[in-house]
């Protein structure tokens, strides 16, 4: 049996964006031109899922506000 959040899950389409789209910090950034849309378009309104942001908001995990959706960083984002 699946759970409530499997179920969530298996109702997101790839088309939807990253549910935690408006509260990243790389909305901000893209906004304020100073990052790429290519991040934009593969992570946060592409495949999110493969978004290390995505996996370690969803485990409660800390990660900085710097830190790509690839997991790298970038300390020009400020």
């Amino acid at each position: 049996m699946k759970k409530k959040d499997d179920i969530k899950r298996d109702q997101n389409s790839k088309d939807d964006p990253c549910r935690w789209y408006n509260v990243c910090p790389m909305k901000r950034f893209f906004e304020k031109g100073k990052l790429e849309a290519k991040w934009i378009k593969s992570y946060c309104k592409g495949n999110w899922r493969n978004c290390v942001r995505f996996r370690m908001e969803e485990k409660g995990e800390y990660h900085p506000d710097s830190m790509l959706p690839d997991g790298s960083t970038d300390e020009n984002l400020r």
